[in-house]
């Protein structure tokens, strides 16, 4: 079995790092990557690895402390003792420490793409300016920078319509609501108006796994129809109590900007919603809950075009990407 090693910050992971896994990959069996930290910085080590296990999942994906001097010979051997008698036959980089290094560990260097032609970029360059060099990040890192924005509102008061303009102006990817799709394939079985918590617990959980996966294509910025908010809002509804696990769900998702949508136009029956008199008394419970938990929210009403221009002023409010804190060293 050929053996291959690669070793690397990923602070973050960019579209070059993944490329040289890619290539080393053909070439071995079995790969190694070592994702090397440093406590101080922005983003934790076991968060770069995820990043790396996501797209990887056939890589084996080992997180170290990056403790040591900026030279070959002592990585060389923390190498090897954190591969615990496994000797490497080849250590890919795009590095001129490369080639020492593998020596030292008794192993043949592959170079992958030294003068970057292939993806002309640097951790240094997307930590400097994400925004900029956005476009380079790989799927999982995207997902993990991302501002998440949540339109969220009672039955009938533009969610979806708004949710969709807002994800076409910022040429980005949208959430759909999970909890109408499962609504509509459920309304023609047995007793369609009692529901139960268990669904309101998969609802709050799938629109979560749903919004994780949209978030990889996000351009900045995912646009999400509803929340495991609102599930928990409607759960409360429909059965008539708080649910802790939905709730919980909810307390452990991270949104910069929820946008409420005011019901002030005509109710629209399109054969799966209530009637209109609970609209605005379901829109005062968003409020409450909102308010209770310190959400960041505006309210938009009026015409659509009203609220497009009040939410786009609120959301480049929260557009806003500080530089990553840089390592003490650019080598890895």
């Amino acid at each position: 079995m050929i053996l291959g090693v690669t070793v690397g910050k990923f602070y973050p992971f960019h579209k070059g790092h993944d490329y040289l896994i890619r290539e080393a990959k053909k070439k071995v069996d079995r790969l190694i990557v070592l994702a090397c930290y440093k406590t101080n910085q922005a983003v934790a080590g076991s968060v770069r690895a995820d990043w790396i296990r996501f797209l990887h999942p056939d890589a084996e994906v080992i997180e170290v402390l990056d403790d040591l001097p900026e030279a070959p010979e002592p990585w060389a051997q923390r190498t090897l003792e954190v591969l615990s008698g496994r000797k490497p036959d080849i250590a890919f980089t795009s590095e001129d420490y490369g080639e020492p290094w593998a020596k030292l560990m008794g192993a043949q260097h592959c170079t992958v793409d030294r003068e970057r032609l292939k993806f002309p970029i640097s951790g240094t360059q997307l930590r400097s300016n994400l925004v900029e060099h956005w476009q380079m990040l790989t799927p999982p890192a995207k997902a993990y920078f991302a501002k998440r924005v949540c339109v969220l509102g009672v039955e009938s008061s533009g969610t979806t319509t708004l949710a969709r303009s807002l994800a076409q102006h910022y040429q980005t990817a949208w959430v759909p609501e999970y909890g109408r799709c499962y609504w509509e394939g459920r309304q023609y079985s047995p007793d369609p108006e009692i529901w139960d918590s268990y669904e309101f617990v998969e609802i709050a959980k799938k629109q979560a796994v749903i919004e994780d996966h949209m978030a990889t294509r996000a351009n900045k910025v995912v646009i999400c129809d509803t929340d495991s908010l609102a599930t928990f809002i409607w759960h409360k509804r429909y059965v008539g109590s708080e649910h802790p696990t939905i709730e919980q769900i909810a307390d452990s998702r991270r949104y910069d900007l929820y946008i409420l949508t005011q019901p002030d136009f005509g109710f629209v029956q399109d054969g799966t919603r209530e009637s209109e008199y609970l609209r605005m008394t379901m829109h005062q419970q968003f409020v409450e809950v909102l308010q209770n938990k310190g959400k960041r929210y505006i309210t938009v009403t009026g015409t659509h075009e009203l609220r497009m221009s009040e939410a786009i002023e609120a959301i480049d409010s929260v557009l806003v990407f500080e530089p990553l804190k840089e390592p003490e060293s650019e080598e890895l």
